[in-house]
């Protein structure tokens, strides 16, 4: 048994009621095994792979807090701090009904090796609580934001842990949760990015996410000799991510012919109305079917996902798990060549079993969609020099940090014998780093 084998089935043995986590783990120590095998002696009598796997602290506690009605309730909370050997643990809170250990430390591993890729000094963490803001008041989700950071802020600090937002943790949840980490340590710090821009948060971070994954796609584009300027692309998602990318894309000469939300999606044959659909998202928070009914020539296909649409590129931006199997067989059979994740893990195994197996060309999300963790890097080091960069700064350093993470993914790839195979390079790469600060600074 090699050495990926004996420390995954070890994993097993230790958590067998986390299935998210274990899939994960199996996931990225499979796909580890090139480097592992060259450095298998070193690597076991540090017992290097054992610490990976384990998150260095789990912190659970319970949040309780009172409802408009004076009700009572009892959410449980979380902050997995899986890994500092690069920096201090740097990864989201998500509020929502799913959160339970297992997803949080599948997330935290995945952020441990996205962070890596940056090239900036944050390790890996993960957070939330199984609390749903969704259809809760400003008040309620206030209170409940107090209460949980009233036990989380005796672990995080600016040189500790950071977190940020995620799923149902936005602008709103992180201005509450910043308010009561001040009000408790009266400290004005930056221990938690996605701030608002009067208090510490950075221009170009609603846009990085979108425009991070398009500077990227642009890179694997050119690197078989190809361009984005007039080239078709399919984005998933009408939120911040996909409003971006599609932003950046049509920027660079190519044209976006779709965006959904949960209930369908929109085809315009013309190209996205990055104005329209702002103003549909942004400022009325409706629907999506409401571009049709804006917007001659265009379509709304209602309960549907757009991966039937041909196209040249696609980019999932809207959720976990939203292209399978089948969704990935009809992207191919359109046409399509190029795959870059904008949202967290949006294919699923037999959709990224499907790309390999075809040979397109095929970005994860922990390399694709680094341009958001990237910028709450950026915001960190503004908050320690007590500067705010220009738009323009920020945006050119999130270019040159995409780029540099393309070069890292394709370089490693190939150097391992796996040239294209990104989802190889990007953990690879990311783990190569971890693992020679975690054998420098000794068994901890």
């Amino acid at each position: 048994m090699s050495y990926v084998d004996e420390v995954y089935e070890g994993l097993k043995a230790k958590h067998p009621h986390e299935p998210e986590f274990l899939e994960a783990a199996k996931r990225i120590l499979e796909s580890l095994d090139p480097i592992v095998s060259k450095n298998e002696d070193v690597y076991r009598k540090n017992a290097l792979l054992e610490r990976f796997v384990e998150p260095e602290r789990i912190i659970t506690f319970r949040v309780p807090w009172t409802d408009d009605k004076g009700v009572n309730h009892v959410n449980l909370g979380y902050r997995v701090q899986f890994n500092s050997a690069i920096g201090p643990y740097k990864g989201g809170l998500r509020f929502h009904p799913s959160v339970n250990q297992s997803i949080l430390k599948f997330l935290g591993m995945e952020q441990i090796l996205k962070n890596s890729l940056t090239s900036l000094p944050i390790g890996g963490g993960k957070g939330g609580a199984d609390f749903d803001p969704h259809g809760k008041s400003d008040a309620e989700v206030m209170r409940f934001c107090q209460s949980f950071m009233t036990e989380l802020y005796k672990y995080i600090g600016k040189d500790t842990d950071v977190p940020a937002g995620d799923i149902g943790v936005g602008g709103r949840e992180v201005g509450y949760l910043y308010g009561q980490y001040k009000r408790l340590t009266g400290l004005y710090e930056g221990v938690l990015t996605g701030k608002g821009l009067t208090f510490g948060g950075s221009l170009a971070r609603p846009e990085a996410t979108g425009y991070g994954l398009v500077y990227i796609t642009d890179e694997v584009v050119k690197g078989v000799g190809k361009e984005l300027k007039g080239k078709t692309i399919v984005v998933s998602g009408s939120g911040n991510v996909a409003q971006y990318a599609i932003q950046k894309a049509e920027q660079l000469g190519a044209k976006v012919v779709t965006c959904s939300d949960s209930n369908g999606y929109i085809y315009d044959p013309n190209g996205i109305n990055f104005e329209v659909l702002c103003q549909i998202k942004q400022v009325e928070r409706a629907r999506i079917k409401e571009y049709a009914n804006r917007v001659p020539g265009s379509e709304y296909h209602e309960g549907e996902r757009p991966w039937g649409v041909k196209c040249d590129i696609a980019l999932p931006c809207a959720t976990q798990n939203e292209v399978n199997g089948e969704d990935a067989k009809k992207l191919i059979d359109n046409g399509c060549w190029c795959v870059c994740e904008g949202a967290n893990m949006p294919s699923d195994e037999a959709a990224i079993d499907a790309y390999l197996a075809a040979k397109i060309l095929y970005m994860p999300a922990k390399a694709a969609n680094a341009g958001g963790v990237a910028v709450s890097a950026l915001e960190m080091s503004q908050n320690s020099e007590r500067l705010s960069w220009s738009f323009e700064e920020v945006d050119s350093k999130l270019h040159g940090i995409m780029v540099n993470i393309y070069k890292s993914v394709s370089e490693t790839a190939k150097k391992y014998g796996y040239e294209n195979n990104f989802v190889v390079g990007a953990n690879i790469a990311g783990f190569e780093k971890v693992a020679t600060a975690m054998l420098a600074q000794g068994l901890v």
